[in-house]
């Protein structure tokens, strides 16, 4: 539905996940019986939850801590982690840095160039964990290092921005050619963000094997504030879940999950994003609040030290219990910070669904909250 703005201006009307509810709206299930299993690719997940690639939520201790609770932790190979031998020592002048001076020197910090040697020894680490390995770089350091990541040895490989285009354009410098680049690797990719149709479509048309889906809604994000770029997440996941649907029949049945990927705090924000048709959640501040996060109850992603531009801020999230805690409870809280996955179980349970993929047809109504 379209608004008028003014003579010269109309917009489309979207909602972000404060504007929607689920209904309950069939039988009851008990919430032992429900399965919030994932796959993508070859490799199976007890939860849909994905660790984001910041350094105030995954290092490689937490990274393992995340495979083996059921999860995937998604280390930041543009990070702390690979431009020095020992980060601890920064992620605690970080953490105690006063406000007015944390971008500034947060910029001197992760001005130290990448070690290749470095994404090697993570990688290793985690692998030999026995878990599943993710790592991330951002679009501009794909062509750099992907090949250090993948022989490595990661297992899944994910580009991730602010947005991510299959079609970007340049005239200084040779774009990454993400269909190319996604045929001729020999893992599974995802990438994003995204937050629409026509852009989400364009990414699953190169291969990738999940899109991220989101744009600057990050607790840590100001993306709206400096580039009044904002896309609501209710509104963006089902534009891309319809474009999963409409691929899935351009290709003659190849699935592409869809993840969200921002603007996901509480547990109801988790059950949303399903019900939206998210495939899994990737979460960052929501995790940044456990004990054993790397930022020690504060949270800061990329943009936050950007060069030139810094899109976002460090945040002090707080701490509310164990990363354990925090996925599975118990809860002492009723605020959705913690037990994230029965909070999301109990949803499904209380509104009749069994599985995600089921779940992702639960009823919604616009509420008339706001």
């Amino acid at each position: 539905m379209e608004v008028e703005i003014g003579r010269s201006k109309r917009a489309r009307r979207v909602y972000s996940f404060d504007d929607i509810a689920v209904v309950p709206n069939r039988r009851t299930r008990d919430p032992q019986d429900v399965s919030v299993a994932w796959t993508i690719d070859a490799y199976q997940f007890a939860v849909p939850v994905l660790a984001a690639p910041m350094d105030s939520v995954v290092s490689p201790a937490t990274a393992i801590a995340m495979g083996k609770l059921g999860g995937l932790g998604v280390l930041d190979l543009e990070g702390l982690w690979t431009r020095y031998d020992d980060p601890e020592p920064l992620l605690a002048e970080i953490r105690g840095l006063p406000a007015a001076e944390a971008t500034k020197r947060m910029q001197q910090i992760y001005a130290e160039p990448i070690k290749a040697e470095l994404v090697t020894s993570r990688i290793a680490e985690i692998r030999a964990a026995g878990v599943t390995v993710a790592g991330a770089l951002s679009p501009q350091r794909t062509q750099e290092l992907y090949k250090t990541v993948v022989a490595a040895g990661v297992d899944l490989f994910v580009i991730r921005g602010t947005t991510v285009s299959a079609e970007h354009v340049s005239k200084n410098q040779e774009p990454l050619n993400l269909k190319k680049f996604i045929y001729e690797l020999d893992v599974p990719v995802i990438v994003g963000g995204a937050a629409g149709y026509t852009p989400a479509l364009h990414l699953m048309r190169t291969g990738a094997a999940g899109v991220l889906v989101g744009f600057g809604g990050g607790a840590a994000s100001t993306t709206r504030l400096s580039l009044g770029i904002h896309a609501p997440m209710a509104t963006a996941l089902a534009d891309v879940a319809g474009a999963r649907r409409d691929y899935l029949d351009e290709s003659g049945g190849r699935y592409v999950h869809v993840i969200a990927d921002g603007g996901l705090g509480t547990s109801g924000d988790i059950v949303k994003a399903i019900a939206m048709g998210a495939d899994a959640v990737m979460l960052g501040h929501a995790l940044a609040r456990a004990t054993d996060a790397p930022g020690g109850g504060m949270h800061w992603g990329a943009e936050a030290h950007h060069r030139d531009f810094p899109r976002g801020n460090r945040v002090e999230v707080g701490q509310v219990a164990s990363l354990e805690q925090v996925l599975f409870g118990p809860s002492t809280t009723a605020d959705g910070t913690v037990n994230l996955v029965g909070a999301l179980k109990r949803a499904m349970a209380t509104t009749g669904y069994s599985d995600l993929k089921e779940f992702q047809r639960v009823d919604v109504v616009v509420s008339p909250y706001r």
